[in-house]
């Protein structure tokens, strides 16, 4: 069951990606990740406080515990992280071609493993091995196909974003693992909807506050913002991608390795939209990049069957 939502979490995930690449063309970053932040409270504040007033069963999917401070300060840690990952993501991914930024984004499942491996004692075999050799391969393919394009690798300040991007949100993949794994088995056993629903609301604060002191001041020497429905359907995909996410690392046996992995299928979705609605370029190499990666997350999902 946890695998069936894993890629039901993924599909979500390519939706989220070409939303946010809509949302962000020709606009400013900072206001639209805040109002991301806003509409993704507005969805889950409901479910707090309709847990607190008695009007949501706590046997229902959607309930959220009361937790004190304890709870608290792991969720706040949680979304500092997430933040820093989606702000490097933001900008990176408006000033690069979605068929380059999700191939890179697929490595995260390899920087998962090496997390697991470091942090929960999880032992790499053969064939994850092989995965992650081919991780590492398609992303020096990708590097050369980048420079057709005009962007280097080695030098490019986006793609040092993105790069960092993805190894911020493997470590909140790995971090999630920890939060919600039960209190015997080393984690902190926390409940998903109490991870999900608050870390969001601590995101809108965060962003609030770097909306007032660093876009507004100087909005009107920077990129205008401009509305645009995408920007509600980025909160829309992203709520549900990462409550199905969420809900499977709940479900026992799940393997955050595996879970990862999966997630980040979601780069078939965003490349098929970069290559047919943005008619990105150089696609025949691309594709031979693209494919080096999911073959890559195959021998992952071989490996740790």
């Amino acid at each position: 069951m946890w695998i069936v939502l894993a890629f039901l979490s993924a599909a979500l995930l390519g939706c989220y990606d070409v939303c946010k690449k809509t949302s962000l063309r020709d606009n400013a970053v900072i206001p639209v990740l805040f109002l991301n932040t806003v509409f993704c409270s507005l969805i889950f504040l409901p479910y707090i406080v309709g847990s607190a007033a008695g009007w949501i069963d706590s046997s229902s999917q959607l309930y959220v515990p009361a937790c004190g401070w304890h709870e608290h300060r792991y969720i706040m840690l949680k979304a500092v992280i997430v933040l820093s990952s989606w702000i490097l993501g933001y900008f990176a991914i408006k000033h690069l071609p979605l068929t380059i930024v999700g191939p890179i984004n697929a490595t995260r499942p390899v920087m998962v493993l090496v997390g697991a491996f470091l942090f929960f004692g999880e032992r790499l075999n053969v064939w994850q091995w092989i995965g992650v050799l081919l991780a590492v391969a398609s992303f020096f393919m990708l590097s050369r196909s980048g420079k057709k394009e005009g962007i280097d690798f080695k030098t490019n300040s986006w793609i040092w974003m993105i790069v960092a991007a993805a190894a911020l949100g493997a470590v909140s993949g790995l971090y999630d693992k920890y939060l919600m794994a039960p209190v015997g088995a080393g984690g902190v056993g926390l409940n998903q909807m109490i991870v999900q629903s608050w870390y969001n609301i601590y995101q809108f604060f965060m962003m609030g506050a770097m909306l007032l002191l660093i876009w507004w001041p100087t909005r009107k020497r920077t990129t205008p913002f401009h509305w645009h429905w995408s920007i509600v359907c980025v909160s829309i995909f992203l709520s549900a991608a990462d409550f199905v996410y969420f809900y499977a690392l709940t479900i026992p046996g799940a393997m955050i390795s595996i879970v990862s992995m999966i997630r980040r299928g979601s780069v078939v979705v965003s490349f098929l939209f970069g290559a047919v609605a943005f008619h990105e370029k150089n696609l025949k190499a691309k594709v031979v990049d693209l494919a080096l990666v999911l073959l890559g997350m195959v021998f992952l999902y071989i490996g740790s069957r």
